[in-house]
């Protein structure tokens, strides 16, 4: 008998994809929880005041934050009172520009749902604020929301 025959074929086996599936999941999941969701660095301390009534945003998608407080880098920016859009500083007068190109991001459907939500520190002034929110009346951004932390404003402050 000879180690060679001769005349028959040889069969190409399939390769197998059963687990296929098992890898792409693998991967998707190794994505998932590898991967950073980009946030704005704060550049201004940020202290937010407590509220005894709270209610969460329901679409957090259509919120744009305009963030107030005193500069972390004061030796740099000062202890003056600051408006961060993003991650950078601006004047109130770049506010609607900021409000105009994020209400362009957004589809047509969503625009009027679009919220502003106003980070504020505790110690800033009311001056500031006001300067935005009349800056937010002319790029006509109506839906305003102010951010706090749960709490009672007794127990925060001592006084009302």
């Amino acid at each position: 008998m000879s180690k060679f025959k001769k005349g028959e074929k040889k069969t190409v086996t399939a390769i197998t994809t059963a687990s296929l599936p098992d890898i792409i999941f693998m991967l998707l999941f190794f994505f998932m929880v590898t991967t950073v969701m980009r946030e704005v660095e704060l550049k201004v301390d940020y202290n937010p005041a407590t509220a005894n009534q709270t209610k969460k945003l329901e679409d957090k998608a259509l919120v744009s934050y305009i963030y107030i407080g005193e500069p972390l880098n004061k030796k740099i920016f000062g202890t003056v009172p600051r408006i961060q859009l993003n991650d950078s500083f601006a004047e109130p007068e770049e506010i609607r520009d900021f409000v105009a190109s994020r209400r362009e991001g957004l589809k047509e459907v969503d625009r009027p749902k679009m919220t502003i939500s106003l980070k504020i520190d505790r110690e800033v002034e009311m001056g500031v604020v006001t300067d935005v929110k009349q800056e937010l009346r002319k790029a006509s951004a109506l839906k305003i929301n102010y951010s706090t932390h749960e709490g009672d404003p007794i127990d925060a402050i001592g006084r009302y």
